[in-house]
């Protein structure tokens, strides 16, 4: 799959680092953030790639030549005049094929082999790469298809894009997941944005914009899908992202994070964990965050390891609660913590509750499964999305069961939290741990 990378911006929001190259030419610990892209692509074997050049492209040119001492083959298109985010793919004639797009400001360290094979499964127009980050309120946010589910079973997410919420439409509790600014586009969109932009804009037709033009225009016809990872994705665009961004490259956070890596993982409990214990929650409204939730979760963010709730919800098999309700909930409590510059990498749910006898309980979900803690199944499911090493890893919660789940998924270390020692207090212990070996 070929890579066009669009490198052709002039950075006047980190021009007081440097200005006299261009933005993605800027060195992070001596090395360009275009460089650190090119030697992504080349280790997921993506070792085609254009790079679209403008303000001051002959720094790039000169720096990587035709790709080959990089182990790459680099080609180039020169823009003459600004063409917007999207209008120089609609001139560059060899994109027959799916293609994978990328801004040349953006520091990040993905398995794009995974990434790819997402895309082909779903038979994509364009799938957008989408992350949790820690501040999802200043940033635009897709919402996707929750599919009814199976007998049994939670709903399955189709992954499809049905809303893309822009920074500043009107929002309340939302999940944290946030459009990354990384595509695979099918050369299908291309030619259905060209159909009915150009006769739209006769007087611009070739300055055009990616997301308002050829994206969000397609989201209705059902062709958008979104990929969620954990991986490290940061634009360095100003002063503070730009040292921010140094110091994870010199932490080994950057590296760390690819899913070619072994993960480290942190297993939250919610209720009483993360959330004040107020019984068995059945509506949003409910949910509390304990004080030094958000901080704690941040400082595991920050230290690159993942974040993700594994809880037990009867209320679904009680029938006390709906899954809209309880995705209500959880979009509660992804806001409140992306409020405080926190975020979490994945939640999993066990619906079922095995006791029967209560009014109104759903009998598809009344039955004993391999989910509900004490049993691993939650924690195996996430080790095998996010190739984590369970034994590097912890599980943190508030009861017996909690602490049994962890050993009983090979944890490393499995802690019991409570008022007296809080999840904050273990994060603490743990990191200060972490940071003596």
């Amino acid at each position: 799959m070929k890579a066009v990378i669009m490198a052709g911006g002039m950075g006047t929001r980190i021009a007081s680092v440097r200005s006299d190259v261009p933005k993605p030419m800027i060195e992070l610990c001596g090395k360009p953030v275009l460089q650190y892209q090119v030697e992504n692509l080349r280790a997921s074997g993506l070792t085609d790639i254009t790079i679209v050049t403008g303000h001051l492209g002959d720094v790039i040119r000169s720096y990587f030549g035709d790709g080959s001492r990089f182990g790459v083959h680099i080609t180039y298109f020169t823009e003459d005049h600004p063409l917007g985010t999207a209008g120089a793919l609609f001139k560059m004639p060899e994109l027959t094929e799916d293609f994978l797009l990328l801004c040349g400001d953006v520091l990040f360290s993905i398995d794009f082999r995974r990434f790819i094979a997402f895309h082909r499964e779903h038979h994509a127009l364009a799938t957008l790469m989408a992350h949790p980050n820690a501040h999802p309120y200043d940033s635009s946010l897709l919402v996707t298809e929750l599919l009814p589910p199976e007998p049994g079973k939670m709903p399955q997410d189709s992954h499809r894009v049905i809303r893309w919420m822009n920074k500043e439409d009107k929002r309340l509790w939302y999940k944290n997941r946030v459009n990354a600014g990384i595509e695979i586009i099918s050369p299908q969109l291309l030619q259905e944005t060209r159909k009915h932009f150009v006769p739209r804009h006769p007087e611009t037709p070739d300055k055009i914009d990616l997301d308002r033009d050829v994206l969000k225009p397609a989201v209705a016809g059902g062709g958008i899908y979104a990929y969620d990872t954990s991986e490290y994705i940061k634009d360095m665009g100003t002063p503070d992202r730009y040292r921010a961004a140094e110091e994870d490259i010199r932490s080994g956070i950057v590296a760390a994070k690819n899913l070619s890596c072994r993960q480290r993982a942190v297993f939250l409990d919610r209720d009483g964990t993360l959330n004040r214990d107020a019984g068995f929650i059945s509506d949003c409204t409910q949910l509390e965050l304990l004080p030094g939730t958000a901080a704690a979760v941040r400082r595991l963010n920050e230290a690159g390891i993942l974040a993700i709730v594994v809880t037990n919800q009867p209320v679904i098999a009680r029938g006390e609660a709906s899954f809209e309700q309880l995705q209500e909930i959880h979009n509660k409590l992804e806001t409140l913590l992306g409020r405080e510059g926190a975020y979490l990498d994945a939640v999993y749910c066990c619906p079922h509750h095995p006791d029967k006898g209560f009014a109104g309980e759903r009998p598809d979900y009344k039955i004993p499964c391999s989910c509900r803690k004490p049993q691993p199944g939650m924690l195996l499911q996430a080790a095998a999305d996010f190739n984590i090493d369970l034994a590097a890893s912890c599980m943190a919660g508030d009861t017996e069961r909690d602490v049994q789940a962890g050993k009983n998924a090979g944890c490393g270390r499995n802690v019991l939290v409570s008022k007296d020692y809080t999840l904050a207090d273990f994060v603490n212990d743990y990191l200060t741990r972490e940071e003596g070996r």
